[in-house]
């Protein structure tokens, strides 16, 4: 996702899309350590969008 798509939202559905991220991470890297699934690819841009939405709703919590 898009650092420009991400603070054109609000704070609630960033944190709701931050949870979202953090939960799927979880499950990926549960499946990961039991050989079920091979995502590591998709685990890191989980892990990228979701520092980027803790950025910005930092940078919100700033002004």
């Amino acid at each position: 996702m898009k650092a420009e798509k991400i603070r054109g939202l609000e704070d609630s559905e960033l944190e709701k899309q931050s949870q979202a991220h953090a939960e799927q991470m979880f499950q990926l890297r549960f499946r990961m350590s039991m050989g079920q699934a091979d995502g590591l690819k998709k685990y890191r841009e989980l892990k990228k969008d979701r520092a980027r939405i803790l950025t910005i709703l930092r940078e919100r919590q700033g002004k």
